[in-house]
């Protein structure tokens, strides 16, 4: 959400900074309808000051005994109480149209992310590792998998539909072992608090982190009252919803490992074989709430935090700061972890970590009481998958395969694996 005040202020400013996002100038017809809402706040409150005013003249009138003044005083107040109705639901439409518009604009990008139109003006940030040396023919995670006799797409079809897997014995201890190899990092290594949060949640907490209403068709809904969580980012980034939390407490800095839903419907026909666009998976979800003056900081530590499970697992990967034509909507600077897929032969995103400054913060009246100042001020809120526990489980079985179709379990998950160190065939 954006500051109407700031756009009143600084409409150049703004407007250049939607002409990067490819959107048109937006500042003209917001301020207008913000002047016509100020026009009627200032006439509501003229004749809150009349009606109080020919109220004591009232008294006045009938304490002189003038009941003919009087009653002319009366019949204006009570002209004033029919009219003012009426302006105050003229009001609250204008501030729903006000706040409809500003909530559909896009958060602004920061001035050092690139300008682009989509994923080709991305820039390369930084790349850690080398490619495996691997000499034969590298199949595909669902080859493997389903050579494997451990990932079965037609099971999960008749149970669920298209885009979705079952995964059994050894597949599935290895998914389990990812999170809790990613989760054990995050809390003992980085400083995260792990959080159990719900998967169903409200209208209020999806629009708080800008899920609702652009992406209503990209959501799961559950009955009249809830949402499926599309990520752990809506629980874990609401828990500061309408708080206003004492500086020294931040960063606060959250984990959570959970069911994430999607109904990717912007998707048709993208990535329909396999584990990479589903409707349900597993993520590690990173979440800080932070002062603004400790964003830029933290999201940089929140990259190498998210890097770092990558780097223990031995996988090869590059890191993208994304153009503001492939930024997302609460984004105002992305990085993208994207890891290197022998399989494919080309790179996949596991990993998008995002400031996203106080756009969510506005939305969910987040605020934060700074020790100097007079009054609160918003946090900034900051989002990682650190990392998605789908796409690194199909980044093991490609990056780790052997070429009798077996899987090499990688040194950092063996602790997790019940000492199997070789996923082999079922027999």
């Amino acid at each position: 959400m954006h500051d109407i005040k700031w756009i009143r202020d600084n409409p150049a400013e703004f407007d250049r900074a939607l002409a990067r996002r490819g959107l048109s100038a937006g500042s003209p017809d917001l301020i207008a309808l913000d002047e016509k809402r100020r026009a009627v706040i200032a006439k509501l409150q003229t004749m809150q000051e009349r009606r109080n005013a020919v109220s004591r003249e009232v008294g006045e009138a009938k304490k002189a005994k003038d009941e003919v003044r009087a009653q002319t005083l009366m019949a204006e107040v009570a002209g004033i109480k029919d009219e003012m109705p009426k302006l105050e639901s003229e009001q609250q439409e204008i501030e729903r149209r006000l706040d409809e518009i500003l909530a559909s604009i896009p958060n602004l990008p920061a001035a050092d992310v690139p300008d682009g139109k989509d994923e080709t003006g991305n820039v390369e940030y930084r790349r850690h590792g080398e490619k495996p040396p691997i000499s034969f023919k590298p199949k595909l995670h669902f080859e493997i998998g389903e050579a494997l006799g451990l990932m079965d797409f037609e099971a999960a079809s008749k149970i669920s539909g298209a885009r979705f897997v079952v995964l059994k014995g050894a597949l599935a201890r290895l998914e389990r072992a990812l999170a809790q190899l990613f989760l054990d990092t995050h809390t003992a290594e980085h400083g995260y608090t792990e959080v159990n949060p719900p998967v169903l949640v409200r209208d209020a907490a999806m629009y708080g982190t800008a899920q609702l209403p652009k992406f209503r068709d990209d959501q799961f809904r559950a009955g009249e009252d809830f949402w499926l969580i599309p990520t752990a980012e809506v629980p874990l980034t609401n828990l500061a919803s309408g708080e206003i939390i004492d500086d020294a407490k931040l960063p606060m800095r959250l984990t959570a490992c959970t069911p994430c839903f999607r109904a990717e419907a912007g998707a048709a026909g993208k990535d329909t074989r396999g584990m990479i666009r589903q409707h349900q998976f597993t993520k590690v979800e990173l979440v800080s709430i932070t002062t603004p003056e400790q964003s830029a900081e933290e999201h940089e530590r929140m990259l190498s935090s998210a890097e770092k499970v990558l780097q223990k697992l031995g996988l090869h990967y590059r890191v993208m700061t994304l153009c503001t034509g492939d930024m997302g909507f609460a984004s105002q600077k992305t990085y993208d972890i994207e890891v290197w897929l022998p399989g494919e032969n080309t790179y996949r995103e596991i990993s998008s970590c995002s400031n996203c400054g106080d756009f969510q913060a506005r939305r969910m009246n987040a605020r934060y009481r700074p020790k100097d100042a007079k009054g609160p001020r918003y946090v900034h809120t900051l989002n990682g998958s650190g990392v998605a526990v789908g796409r690194a489980l199909i980044a093991v079985l490609e990056n780790y395969q052997n070429e009798d179709g077996s899987v090499t379990i990688p040194e950092a998950l063996k602790p997790y694996m019940g000492g199997i160190t070789k996923i082999m065939k079922a027999n």
